[in-house]
């Protein structure tokens, strides 16, 4: 690709022509891809506003640019490997040319059950085919699709649902993950009581379980592409339209619908796969991310599809049936790039290093790290057993706002240093700001991290909620985007993230709000109030712990753990449960009535001392208590 950085000089190159002239810089990167027609404009932006246009007027559409355009010179390649949870189960190779007929099916069966530009589809299916070609597919048709991580609740499922008044939900019988079999159906019955505006369900076989059909609302989907042609145009997109929805935790409230548009994510998306993981014709590219987070987005089916890879869709987990599951898949498909979250590594680290060494790894080119950053000893793990010390680590840092990479060392260019995201990509400007919202300049500096300026990739805006994101991302400091994260530039002008400085954890690299779980756990009965922190965690990175304040004393703490965590997994999901439950008669607050989370975290953390001053405390007496309780 044209705009691959081959070498240091042109990355260099790069660099200073964003700094200078980013319009000309953008411009020259977009015309890579095709348009039906050429933008205006390349970028009218107001970052102050959370306004942003780019490639004004221009048309276009992604999945046009994912498949058709690749057809002539790679229709017979593979686009995805399909690997499923049973390893006896035997592998898919589809190639574009079929990817691209499964889609056009897809979008007919779509339009043929009243789905129309700008319409929302949920989709809530496991990783399998069918999910990235249900995305493939509302592309093509300008529907908008909002895909729900299958290991969500029906209530999550429902507020999602609700929030964008989606007309359709593509969903399956059931899944597959580990020895465990998923009832998704009955999670989608249960959520549709409450979701009047979905007309239609489409259901996948996959577990081929019994299941209730809806008369009248649930259709296979296998009968409905029966009756459907696999030729279907691709709708002429404005470069500002609607792509997809993706909800994303807040610290308070309902979850944020973060809204990214058709030609800005496209452009972005297919550079920085290029660029940050080397890509080479041919490679076999692979992302261990569900589609349901923006990593499954961006770099299991835009990213790799936008540059013509084949990229790897892995309907199971690194432990099943075996410890050695991972090291097989790259084996066995001779994968070259390999992105995957510091959870999966930790625990993989753990168990015998027989199991890495029966397989043979020498296909990898570029080890890749995302969702969190990796501590040190995980890197040199990776580095070591896994790149054999030959493959670069990209450590890739970005969020579900950014639609894609924007911190991250480049494969051969950058000089890596294990546990930091090294640089901004080119084109990418980062601030860090301090106490008094100035910039700190130089290095050797920490502080709040800030974007100063726009980008194709970012989000145009939470759904149905301006405001909310205008005050979310863009008050803090006025100007800068505030990506909610803090990080230290060291005496190089690397970045390095220390964590969250808000109320959102990332726990096995998913981002986890508070406020939801606190609101969770204050609906059992027997609960007055609630607080939720974070502690590090060997394989997580960070766990929950949560200081429960009960209405009236109660013998069976261990039930009520159970039934707590219950609770959780019902309205949010499994993934948020708590780790450790304290009960308590209060909670540390200011005369105000904030929580000082603060020292919570301290004591989650195991820290028993050294709490600054607590005079100031509405009660201060109360963190001896909590103290003596967890001891």
């Amino acid at each position: 690709m044209p705009y691959q950085f081959k070498n240091i000089f042109v990355y260099q190159s790069a660099v200073e022509k964003a700094l200078i002239d980013p319009e000309a810089f953008w411009g020259e990167i977009a015309a890579n891809f095709h348009w039906f027609s050429p933008w205006k404009k390349v970028m009218n932006c107001k970052m102050e506003l959370a306004e942003f246009n780019w490639f004004q007027e221009g048309k276009t559409n992604i999945s046009y640019n994912c498949l058709d355009r690749h057809l002539t010179e790679r229709g017979a390649q593979t686009a995805l490997i399909f690997e499923p949870n049973d390893p006896n189960e035997k592998a898919q190779h589809i190639s574009y040319t079929e990817l691209h007929a499964r889609v056009s099916q897809m979008a007919n069966v779509l339009k043929a059950n009243g789905i129309e530009k700008g319409d929302r589809v949920c989709i809530y299916l496991p990783m399998i085919p069918e999910l990235a070609i249900s995305v493939l597919a509302c592309a093509r048709i300008g529907a908008i699709h909002s895909v729900v991580f299958a290991g969500f609740s029906a209530t999550a499922l429902a507020s999602r649902i609700q929030d964008c008044t989606c007309k359709l939900i593509i969903t399956a019988d059931g899944g597959f993950r580990g020895n465990k079999e998923l009832d998704l159906k009955i999670i989608v019955d249960e959520a549709l009581l409450s979701c009047p505006s979905i007309t239609k369900s489409l259901v996948v076989k996959r577990t081929h379980s019994t299941i209730n059909m809806l008369s009248g609302r649930d259709y296979y989907l296998e009968d409905e592409l029966q009756k459907v042609t696999t030729i279907c145009e691709a709708e002429i997109m404005d470069a500002e339209d609607p792509l997809f929805i993706l909800y994303t935790s807040g610290s308070t409230g309902k979850p944020k619908g973060m809204l990214h548009s058709t030609g800005g994510y496209m452009v972005y998306a297919g550079y920085t796969f290029q660029n940050v993981f080397d890509y080479q014709e041919k490679d076999v590219f692979w992302c261990t991310a569900d589609i349901g987070w923006i990593t499954g987005h961006s770099y299991s089916v835009y990213g790799p599809l936008l540059n013509g890879a084949t990229t790897v869709l892995f309907e199971g987990i690194p432990s099943y049936p075996d410890f050695g599951r991972f090291w097989e898949i790259i084996d066995k498909h001779q994968v070259n790039q390999f992105y995957t979250a510091p959870t999966a590594i930790r625990s993989l680290a753990k168990e015998a290093l027989s199991w890495v060494e029966k397989y043979d790894l020498t296909s990898l080119r570029i080890l890749g790290s995302v969702g969190e950053p990796i501590n040190d000893e995980a890197w040199h793990w990776y580095h070591k057993n896994i790149g054999k010390e030959n493959c670069p680590i990209v450590d890739t840092w970005w969020q579900t706002e950014t639609g894609g990479i924007l911190i991250s060392p480049l494969p051969n260019i950058t000089k890596l240093k294990p546990a930091f995201a090294t640089l901004p990509l080119p084109g990418i400007k980062v601030a860090l700001m301090g106490e008094e919202k100035q910039e700190l300049i130089g290095n050797e500096v920490s502080g709040s991290l800030c974007i100063k300026f726009p980008w194709p990739s970012i989000a145009r805006t939470i759904w149905g909620d301006h405001q909310r994101y205008l005050e979310t991302y863009f008050t803090a400091f006025p100007g800068y985007y505030f990506t909610g994260d803090g990080a230290l530039r060291d005496e190089d002008g690397y970045y390095r993230i220390t964590g969250r400085v808000d109320d959102v954890i990332i726990v096995s690299g998913h981002n986890l709000g508070t406020g939801p779980i606190e609101e969770a756990i204050n609906d059992h009965t027997l609960v007055a109030e609630s607080a939720i922190v974070g502690f590090p965690h060997d394989i997580k990175g960070s766990a929950l712990y949560g200081f429960v304040i009960l209405k009236e004393e109660h013998t069976d703490h261990g039930k009520l753990r159970e039934e707590i965590n219950q609770i959780i997994s019902d309205q949010i999901g499994p993934i948020a449960k708590l780790d450790k439950i304290q009960f308590t008669s209060g909670l540390p607050k200011t005369r105000s009535g904030k929580i000082m989370r603060r020292i919570l975290r301290k004591i989650a953390e195991g820290e028993l001392e050294n709490f600054g001053d607590i005079s100031t405390l509405l009660n201060p007496e109360l963190v001896a208590e909590i103290l003596k309780d967890k001891r």
